[in-house]
């Protein structure tokens, strides 16, 4: 048999959205693509947890929004969409909301009619909202008796503060805190036309888009969230015992900066040279030499107002020290010696292979220009990253590894039964 031929990776074009403004100067972001048939719009608030004043407030407002309407009950809804074959999503994160309706073309105006309820007039129903609020709290419960959620919440309080917005962890019994009227109050403060931008993407044409207008401007006048959130304020250490596993949980993380830092690229290929792929650095010494963990991963994270790099790892627990000891040895390698050309070339290689995923689809467009423009930025700058990686040097690794991952700087969590 022949071997195919080797090709070099061809990147696919980043497309450039179109803008319009409402008049109350909403903006609706717009991507074609009829390829597919299909249309997709996703209505992004300006209203995650970090938002919040009440523990749970946000999540729940954006997860009980199709619970029923000033016309439609929950069950109508869900039967409604299930009807047509459309799809519904509502997730949220630290700083943002995100509502999605997917359809085929033909049945977008069903789905825009009950998008418009969603969006424009949910009531909280009192039954429906006890009802979630039981079984997400039962939930949580079972979650806080895993390792990987304790490790999670032990390592946002160490890394920014206890009751820093990114840090908070809030006990189950908040929910019963929860009633209509206080996701009321939450939706009419964030989920206004200041606080809001969406992104329509897909087959449409001038009637859709003017259909989608009509619903953004019928949202409220409002204030664009303000939140300010504090400087993280890190301790060295934090652990939590917890009987019975036969690993620990360990976390690494040094706070740092978000995606517009002039560093956030070079820092992203220098996570993922540590743990980003299966062949990083930590795979290599903590599993491969060392037979320590089954899996062990590096990344930079990105929140609105902070960025920070982890390590995490779970390891055997009688090896816990040892781990810690391995992380950070590679930790300052990284810091200390330039990577070979070869080791570079895979990284690079890893990090635009990444890319390519995230834009397969008729979708991935439109998951990447949503966080381009929570970020600030335009579409090029995807073309920006790949140039700026493709670009850097192993002594500018060194250099940015050198200066920023510092034991001293570092945060060290730990759950297990040592």
């Amino acid at each position: 048999m022949k071997r195919p031929p080797i090709v070099p990776i061809t990147l696919p074009a980043i497309p450039h959205y179109g803008v319009r403004h409402t008049s109350l100067g909403t903006p609706l972001y717009t991507l074609h693509n009829s390829t597919q048939g299909v249309v997709r719009v996703s209505f992004v608030f300006k209203a995650g947890t970090s938002t919040q004043s009440l523990p749970f407030s946000a999540s729940t407002v954006v997860n009980t929004l199709s619970e029923g309407t000033a016309k439609l009950s929950g069950h109508q809804i869900a039967e409604g969409l299930d009807y047509v074959g459309s799809y519904y999503d509502a997730n949220i994160d630290r700083d943002w909301a995100v509502v999605t309706f997917c359809s085929l073309k033909k049945f977008v105006e069903p789905t825009l009619d009950i998008a418009e309820e969603v969006v424009l007039r949910p009531t909280f129903p009192a039954e429906e909202i006890a009802s979630y609020c039981a079984k997400r709290k039962e939930q949580l419960h079972v979650q806080r008796s895993k390792p990987d959620q304790l490790s999670r919440e032990l390592f946002g309080k160490a890394l920014f503060g206890e009751n820093h917005p990114y840090g908070v962890t809030s006990s189950e019994e908040e929910y019963d805190n929860l009633t209509p009227e206080v996701l009321a109050e939450f939706y009419r403060s964030h989920y206004n036309a200041s606080n809001c931008f969406a992104i329509l993407c897909g087959d449409f044409g001038e009637e859709i888009e003017e259909r989608v207008v009509a619903i953004l401007e019928g949202l409220p006048e409002g204030d664009r969230d303000a939140t300010l959130i504090p400087p993280a304020s890190p301790v060295p250490f934090a652990s939590m015992k917890m009987e019975n596993t036969v690993q620990s949980s360990i976390k690494i993380g040094i706070p740092l900066f978000p995606r517009t830092h002039p560093d956030f690229v070079a820092m992203q290929v220098v996570a993922t040279a540590m743990g980003g792929y299966f062949g990083s650095r930590l795979m290599q010494n903590l599993r491969e030499e060392h037979g320590y963990t089954y899996g062990a991963y590096a990344a930079m994270i990105n929140l609105d107002q902070a960025g920070y790099f982890v390590m995490s790892a779970d390891v055997a627990a009688d090896h816990t020290e040892d781990a810690v000891e391995e992380m950070f040895r590679e930790m300052e390698r990284l810091a200390a010696e330039p990577m070979c050309e070869e080791e570079l070339a895979l990284v690079k290689k890893t990090i635009v292979g990444d890319v390519m995923r995230i834009f397969d689809g008729p979708f991935g467009a439109a998951d990447v220009t949503i966080e381009n423009i929570q970020n600030g930025e335009q579409n090029d700058y995807t073309e920006r990253l790949l140039q700026k990686v493709e670009s850097i040097t192993p002594e500018e690794l060194r250099s940015v590894a050198a200066k920023y991952l510092q034991k001293k700087s570092c945060t060290v969590t730990i759950i297990g039964n040592r």
